[in-house]
């Protein structure tokens, strides 16, 4: 490839985790072509929303992040929608975004690239035919949009590199795609099925991490409990893999699905020291006839029964999970038993949302006798248990001295740092700014002085 001049590339990331690590998949890739980060969107010669659709009015919320970009955005750049929407409405999202240049899927991120040049070389050629809309970029035309998505995953998913934006700790994927089919969710049409690494694959490129210099890995799955059942092992035996690496201090997993989660599993994290002894298990209802509908598989007491086993072996332990209110169908009664399932589990946080309906989903097309007002009400009124809950719960860690990873100034409050605890509780650390990069990057012995429910703050023991 003959030598190019350098450029820069703005990424917006919404979503999960598993958007996070496409991010630093993409960065990796663009690299390669002489593009570079920047946090200034109006600089970058290469704009890309890696979108998320996990929620209702995801293209809305995508089309008006774009919109601000036109305004913004310097002449002859380029615009690139990826991510779970691009992949869910395929190319007929150009008819509602006109002003893109690159249209990618979640499958296909490998060819970000060729992607790349070729809308390169179709803008130089619109300006050198002195076409308005691509001198101006004032989205007054469609413009001539690259656009590619595969329907399914390649069946041998292409190893990228991967530019690292965190410096302390790393996202490894372990498993694609999802096999379940639960009848809200869109993963498995965004992110096809369940495929696993080799155990191989991934301890070397942990190992990799170890070597430079990286502390804290983790293992990121749609359903990461689900890892192995394609290729003949589980979560539990990688797991016990990876803890064999040598430089790496803390290991994580998520997201976790009940009906994968094993009592192996459970006994491994307790056995392990390097293992956080977290777990994040969306339960996302408390009520049999709710999860029936969901098609979650499994009962309230299936779930209870993981818990209990968890807390058995490791009573400290952090659980956190996720819950959808006012599911098609979702009588009071049913919305008390999820209160009360929130009660007796005793998250340490709970992610909470009012049910969206998603395209190409079963319950997307049900009747809904439930009001916009009544789930709004159900909503406000599970939020204040949570945090009740959650608030409790953070009281076990006040005047006990924590191991955390420091990661640098809060957003909050620059002149503070922040970082988790093993139990992932984000943990705000007063300290004198000019000893920031003495802590910074390093596990460091901090003693909890307030305990809220949504984070921590503490002091460094010295």
């Amino acid at each position: 490839m003959p030598a190019r001049s350098k450029k820069k590339v703005f990424i917006e990331t919404l979503g999960c985790q598993m958007n996070m690590a496409d991010t630093e998949r993409m960065l990796g890739l663009l690299e390669e072509i002489e593009y570079y980060p920047t946090e200034n969107v109006a600089e970058a010669d290469l704009s890309i929303l890696n979108s998320c659709s996990i929620r209702e009015h995801a293209v809305d919320k995508m089309k008006s992040y774009i919109g601000s970009w036109d305004r913004i955005r310097k002449a002859g750049s380029l615009i690139a929608i990826a991510g779970c929407v691009a992949q869910q409405e395929g190319k007929k999202l150009l008819h509602q975004v006109r002003t893109a240049d690159i249209l990618i899927g979640t499958h296909n991120i490998h060819r970000l690239p060729d992607l790349v040049i070729e809308a390169e070389g179709k803008l130089t050629e619109a300006i050198n035919n002195n076409i308005p809309e691509a001198i101006e970029n004032k989205g007054t035309y469609q413009r001539a949009t690259t656009a590619e998505i595969w329907e399914e995953l390649p069946e041998d998913i292409p190893e990228t590199p991967i530019f690292r934006k965190t410096k302390y700790f790393a996202w490894v994927n372990v498993i694609y795609g999802c096999n379940y089919r639960c009848t809200y969710c869109i993963v498995p049409k965004t992110r096809g099925d369940q495929r696993s690494r080799s155990i191989k694959e991934i301890v070397d490129e942990v190992s990799v991490l170890a070597d430079e210099g990286y502390e804290e890995i983790i293992l990121l799955g749609q359903n990461v409990d689900g890892y192995g059942l394609d290729i003949g092992s589980n979560l539990a035996t990688l797991l016990r893999e990876v803890h064999k690496v040598d430089g790496i201090k803390r290991i994580k997993f998520l997201t976790s699905h009940p009906c994968d989660m094993t009592f192996e599993l459970i006994e491994t994290v307790a056995e392990l020291d390097k293992v956080s002894k977290y777990f994040h298990i969306p339960i996302q209802a408390g009520n049999n006839e709710v999860l029936k509908r969901m098609a979650r598989r499994y009962t309230v007491e299936r779930y209870m029964e993981l818990i209990n086993y968890i807390r058995k072996l490791m009573p400290d332990a952090s659980i956190t999970g996720d819950v959808i209110v006012g599911f098609p169908g979702e009588t009071h009664e049913q919305f008390m038993d999820t209160v009360r399932a929130i009660q007796i589990i005793g998250y340490d946080a709970c992610n909470t949302a009012v049910y969206s309906p998603r395209p190409y989903t079963p319950a997307a097309d049900w009747e809904d006798p439930v009001s916009a007002t009544e789930k709004q009400e159900r909503i406000r009124f599970l939020n204040a248990i949570v945090t009740e809950v959650a608030d409790k719960q953070a009281q076990r860690y006040l005047n006990t001295i924590q191991d955390i990873l420091i990661e640098g100034p809060s957003q909050r409050n620059p002149d503070r740092l922040t970082g988790r605890i093993s139990h992932n509780k984000t943990t705000n650390i007063e300290c004198d700014p000019k000893l920031h990069d003495k802590y910074i990057g390093k596990f460091t012995k901090v003693k909890i002085t307030q305990a809220k429910a949504w984070a921590l703050r503490g002091e460094i023991v010295n």
